[in-house]
């Protein structure tokens, strides 16, 4: 495991140190005390943006659920607090899981609105470090500790972008189904939930055949289920649960 303190190694070694069960306080110190002139030269292009934040996604997501799990097994405010609540240190800066995944990986995102309405009021932070433009393979990235969740890999900016086509084909081959004689895709939820991100109903239509979950040329009409094997942790909330 490198030691080198440049923040695309301190995020990857997080996260392998996690997955390993290794001693993380010491890697949790150097992030949250990163010099800020570091962090903008390590996270200088795409590749590095990326890599970055869904190594700390993932390591954060797995910390905290060992560390307060008892949220997620209360009602819908608890669940929530597990999402919004400020504690991954980067920088000087305290962000969120919903910082990272809908701020600065979805680009200054709202997570509701079908992935169309934007976050209002990002800050200089997050104007600063978050990618320039969704890429909706992060939505098959992001562990969530259940069954259907891709294995959780430390992904690395030299191959982030064919790591990324492994874990959608991996999603894909076990979520995904196509009936050819009614002309029917069903899909996991979070294509209806996100559709802006892909582009809408086209657009996910253009997905699925790219990564051959529907043949070339194939324009079937899309049934969006949830799945059965619920992930251990996410916030997946319909309108109806956060009214009073």
């Amino acid at each position: 495991m490198s030691t080198q303190l440049d923040p695309l190694s301190l995020a990857g070694d997080l996260l392998y140190t996690v997955k390993t069960e290794g001693e993380t306080d010491w890697l949790r110190e150097h992030l949250a005390t990163l010099e800020r002139p570091r962090l903008e030269r390590g996270l200088a292009g795409r590749e590095q943006k990326l890599s970055f934040w869904l190594n700390c996604y993932n390591a954060y997501g797995q910390l905290l659920l060992e560390e307060e799990s008892s949220l997620l097994s209360g009602g819908v405010i608890d669940r929530w607090k597990f999402f919004a609540r400020d504690r991954v240190p980067v920088s000087g800066v305290w962000l969120s899981l919903n910082d990272i995944e809908h701020g600065l990986l979805r680009r200054s995102k709202l997570p509701w609105g079908l992935g169309y309405l934007p976050r209002p009021f990002p800050s200089p932070f997050e104007r600063q470090f978050r990618l320039e433009e969704c890429d909706p393979r992060i939505h098959f990235a992001l562990g969530r500790g259940g069954e259907n969740c891709p294995p959780i890999t430390v992904y690395s900016p030299g191959n982030v972008d064919e790591e990324l086509d492994i874990a959608v084909e991996w999603y894909l081959e076990e979520n995904a189904e196509y009936d050819a004689d009614e002309e029917v895709a069903t899909i996991p939820r979070l294509f209806s939930r996100y559709r802006g991100d892909f582009g809408g109903k086209r657009g996910i239509l253009e997905f699925l055949r790219e990564y051959n979950a529907v043949p070339a040329g194939a324009s079937p009409s899309l049934k969006y289920v949830r799945s059965n094997r619920e992930p251990e942790f996410d916030l997946d909330l319909e309108h109806d649960e956060l009214r009073p």
